[in-house]
């Protein structure tokens, strides 16, 4: 097995710095990739969280002005992760969340944030850091990618590069102007096949346009962001690179979570034993102030709260949930409006409907050992990682037939024995409404629903697999590039 060396580069890795599932892919891949004789080293910035548990970490280098005031480049581990954090305060010392102020709005010079982690990024490609001179540069969302342009347009032999999408929402657009302030050729930002996009330029097309291959988080969202509305604009650039461009799934760390061993839930149990399932759920109606019952189904919720997470449609559905004698367990925060949406139908419906606004990672996991049946009704998905959490617990997922949930749950009505959840399609509130009916149909038929669970606890959810997938694509591209 032919010894890989490739950089990661990612602005969030768990259980370090985490807003979404980048963090969690970044968290664990290079752990997973160990088996498969990868030694992967992820680039982050140095957020004040960052430089607390990496007190003791090495000065690599250091820089006077380093764009725009004095900055380091560190090397440390944590937790089995090996890392370099950029340490540059003036673009990284701030509370709270990465990307935004108190106020929810974007960082103003976030395009000059995240640009200097690329070109440090690239900097460690071409050898900066001797005891480690990556093979591949793996660069991860908008924030990482202008590491593959800052490579290209260095204009001298550079490590393969690989750009992977984890959500097309979100593509790192900026004035045209920043571009000389990034020290990147002034013609980059003119060029449709570089940094140019509607007049402005965008980091996440420059990483697609100028990456040696492209990953996203899913074999289906791979497809579907090849069409004009999936693509969200960048349909067109993916179907002219299709040929370097493919799907593979995330996984999870079946550590972290793992219900025989897990500290934050009530009971713990397996799949041999599910007995202490209805404990746990007795646990979370109570947190959520719900009546104590375990006739009714309870539906449990983790996610952004969305038009993009289709939480408009469950609100929606919140008569049909009534209807049925379900009970509703929701845990999440985004939209205003949807916010107090739901808490107004947890005041009007006491017992019934359950809502914490916000995100608490013991609740999470509560959540998920507690649910009979965990929902994830998004109009796009490129991999999600709850439903996969909801398998490794026995909570029965009820999805979208759209991206990584199209690709990760079996639906009950297409393989009898093997089924592991129920997904509806169209994305409407008519089509998840009648899926709703039929789960609580299936709950209130024993046998039935431990066959979904049992097949849930039996899928493989870990990373053994699409890690090896990530370490063969690695070594396809070096094989390609020496040819």
């Amino acid at each position: 097995m032919t010894p890989v060396r490739v950089l990661a580069v990612a602005s969030e890795v768990y259980p370090i710095v985490k807003t979404g599932g980048l963090a969690d892919v970044a968290g664990a891949l290079p752990i997973a990739l160990k088996a498969h004789g990868v030694e992967m080293r992820t680039l982050m910035p140095g957020y004040p969280d960052v430089m607390r548990l990496l007190s003791g970490a090495d000065e690599i280098r250091r820089w006077p002005d380093y764009f725009g005031g004095p900055g380091r480049l560190l090397a440390g581990s944590h937790d089995g992760l090996d890392l370099f954090v950029l340490d540059v305060p003036h673009l990284y010392a701030r509370p709270g969340n990465p990307y935004v102020t108190a106020e929810g709005v974007d960082w103003p010079d976030n395009g000059l944030r995240f640009a200097a982690l690329s070109r440090v990024a690239a900097d460690i490609g071409h050898g900066l850091v001797a005891a480690f001179v990556p093979d591949v540069v793996h660069a991860h969302d908008w924030q990482a990618g202008l590491a593959p342009a800052y490579l290209h347009y260095d204009g001298t032999t550079r490590p393969g590069t690989v750009m992977t999408i984890h959500n097309m929402a979100y593509q790192g657009k900026f004035d045209r102007a920043l571009t000389g302030a990034i020290g990147l050729p002034p013609d980059a930002s003119f060029d449709v096949h570089g940094l140019e996009y509607f007049g402005g330029i965008s980091f996440l097309k420059a990483g697609l346009q100028l990456a040696d291959r492209i990953t996203t988080v899913s074999p289906t969202y791979a497809r579907e962001i090849q069409s004009d509305e999936g693509g969200m604009g960048l349909g067109g650039l993916l179907r002219e690179r299709a040929n370097v461009l493919s799907g593979i799934l995330n996984g999870i760390d079946i550590e972290v979570w793992n219900p025989q061993t897990d500290p934050h839930i009530a009971y713990r149990f397996g799949a041999q034993d599910l007995t202490f399932r209805s404990a746990n759920k007795a646990v979370l109606q109570q947190q959520f102030n719900l009546d104590s019952s375990d006739e009714a189904p309870l539906l449990g919720v983790i996610s952004r709260l969305s038009w993009q997470k289709g939480l408009d449609l469950l609100l929606e559905a919140i008569p049909t949930i009534l209807d049925q004698g379900m009970q509703l367990a929701l845990l999440g925060s985004g939209d205003r409006d949807l916010q107090d949406r739901y808490q107004a139908a947890a005041r009007a419906n006491p017992g019934r409907i359950g809502v914490m606004i916000g995100y608490d990672e013991i609740l999470a996991h509560l959540i998920q050992a507690g649910s009979d049946a965990l929902l994830v009704p998004s109009r796009f998905e490129p991999c999600g990682l709850t439903q996969l959490c909801a398998l490794r617990y026995g909570a029965v997922p009820i999805v979208s037939r759209v991206g990584g949930l199209e690709d990760t749950i079996v639906d009950s009505g297409e393989a009898g024995q093997n089924a592991t959840g129920f997904k509806f399609g169209p994305v409407t509130a008519d089509a998840f409404a009648s899926t709703l009916r039929k789960a609580n149909a299936a709950f209130h038929d024993k046998p039935t629903w431990r066959r979904l669970q049992l097949s849930g606890l039996a899928t493989d959810v870990s990373w053994r697999n699409r890690a090896g997938e990530y370490a063969a694509l690695y070594r396809s591209l070096m094989a390609s590039r020496r040819g």
